[in-house]
């Protein structure tokens, strides 16, 4: 009887007590990929974009990342903003305002090629990182359109 008493009292305190809780988690989505360079996740109503910077003078380069929340389907917004700057007539940087970050899409025409690169800069460090170039059909593949 006093094995079972025993038993129980460490049971109880054991549960009161416990250093691990289990917490709710959201399941990670993976969306559009481009080679190693673009990705795009979704977990909940956040759209994380992660890219490869463009390696500068003696740096190499790295994997970056910016959030954003689907408020009013801006992952959409997004994607009819990029695709609709490669036949904009001019053509013309566009700056997003993120919540901690800005976001300038900066197009590149090279030998009849439109090119689109991220240039995005934390508000807080105020620090630009600038993506790898993609073209019409990287975005499209990212945005999982094609």
């Amino acid at each position: 009887m006093k094995k079972i008493i025993a038993i129980a009292v460490l049971f109880i305190s054991s549960i009161g007590f416990s250093q691990i809780k289990v917490l709710e988690t959201v399941p990670v989505e993976k969306l559009g990929r481009v080679n190693n360079s673009f990705y795009v996740q979704k977990i909940g109503d956040e759209y994380t974009f992660f890219y490869t910077t463009s390696p500068s003078e003696g740096e190499e380069s790295s994997l970056k990342a910016f959030t954003f929340k689907n408020i009013d389907n801006a992952y959409q917004s997004l994607y009819k903003i990029m695709s609709g700057g490669f036949t904009a007539s001019p053509l013309n940087d566009v700056k997003l305002e993120l919540p901690n970050n800005y976001v300038w899409l900066h197009y590149i025409v090279s030998s009849d090629k439109t090119n689109v690169q991220f240039m995005v800069t934390n508000k807080e460090s105020n620090i630009t990182n600038i993506s790898e170039p993609l073209s019409k059909e990287q975005v499209e593949k990212l945005f999982q359109k094609s």
